[in-house]
């Protein structure tokens, strides 16, 4: 496995060089890929320790403040959990300059009544679930709070849950179950990104400007995105699924023989899955500009998403299949 699998499904407008992946990891139905890379150069703020949340203006009115020395790239679909007022995540990604303040007036409200708060000690924030994302991003500039109810109601059926715009009733109810992924999959040092697959499908590619802003944005991603994903596809795993079995090792020397033979497999597995991806062609459509920084939404064939590149090297993407 090597970058060249990258230009499958990143847009040919960056250089992919200087990535390389990890050894796969899996849990259930879900496998992460481990990418890597130098830190991009120049000062970006991390989306947990840096950006915060200043305000909340009425309904689907989110302002963000970025109080550090760096400029911040908003994660895309971010959304925040607040005290005593209604939850929301908003639909595009953006730069907040150093020092900063940014209002997104196009953010959508992810609770439709005054029923579903979380409790005030559970401030977090989160990334949508995959199967929200698309119609959030195609939602981004359009100004209606209840905007993304209607796809909500129709995620918490598709879980057997009530059929309300409630985001709550996945994140909170099943918060349990979706944080174990955090456990199950290992963030490494100098991680940059990562590939999430679902079953033998690609999901979703995202890729941060440095290890640290990934380690900010690694659990909201692994558990709230793609975890809830995950969490269908184990719902629905059909019963011939083979279960993984322990390895049949007698001692230390056979077991790390075993384990050794296991990861290669895995590794041929995967990358014959990545091969069997079709290559996107995608159409870039530039939404800011920040100094030499550009974003762009890209929307191909089976993928989505925003990137950010500068003088044709890439800073961020957060790419992610349209079908799952």
């Amino acid at each position: 496995m090597d970058y060249q699998q990258l230009e499958l499904f990143i847009p040919n407008k960056v250089d992919l060089s200087p990535y390389h992946f990890g050894i796969p990891q899996q849990s259930g139905a879900m496998t992460v890929v481990p990418i890597f890379s130098p830190d991009c150069p120049g000062q970006f703020t991390s989306p947990l320790s840096g950006l915060k949340l200043s305000r909340v203006h009425g309904y689907g009115n989110v302002e963000l403040h970025n109080p550090s020395t760096g400029v911040a790239i908003v994660p895309l679909h971010m959304g925040y959990i607040q005290d005593q007022a209604q939850n929301h995540a908003l639909c595009r990604s953006a730069f907040i300059a150093a020092g900063q303040k940014l209002m997104f007036k196009d953010a959508c409200c992810v609770q439709s009544g005054q029923g579903g708060y979380l409790e005030g000690r559970e401030q977090w924030f989160f990334i949508l679930p995959l199967q929200l994302r698309f119609q959030a991003l195609k939602l981004r500039g359009q100004e209606d709070y209840s905007k993304l109810w209607k796809e909500i109601e129709r995620l918490n059926q598709r879980f057997d849950l009530p059929q309300r715009g409630h985001l709550e009733q996945i994140l909170s109810k099943k918060r349990t179950f979706l944080t174990q992924y955090q456990s199950r999959f290992e963030l490494l040092p100098q991680q940059t990104g990562a590939l999430f697959l679902i079953r033998n499908q690609l999901v979703g590619v995202e890729i941060a400007p440095t290890a640290a802003y990934f380690r900010e944005v690694w659990m909201p991603l692994v558990c709230f995105c793609y975890g809830v994903a995950a969490m269908y596809a184990q719902k629905h795993a059909k019963a011939s699924d083979k279960p993984v079995l322990p390895f049949a090792a007698s001692n230390l020397q056979e077991l790390r023989q075993q384990l050794h033979k296991s990861r290669q497999e895995k590794q041929l597995q995967v990358s014959n899955w990545l091969s069997q991806t079709p290559a996107e062609r995608f159409q870039l459509k530039e939404e800011e500009r920040f100094l030499s920084l550009r974003l762009h939404t890209c929307k191909g064939k089976n993928f989505a998403g925003q990137l950010v590149e500068e003088s044709g090297q890439l800073v961020y993407a957060s790419l992610f299949a349209l079908a799952i």
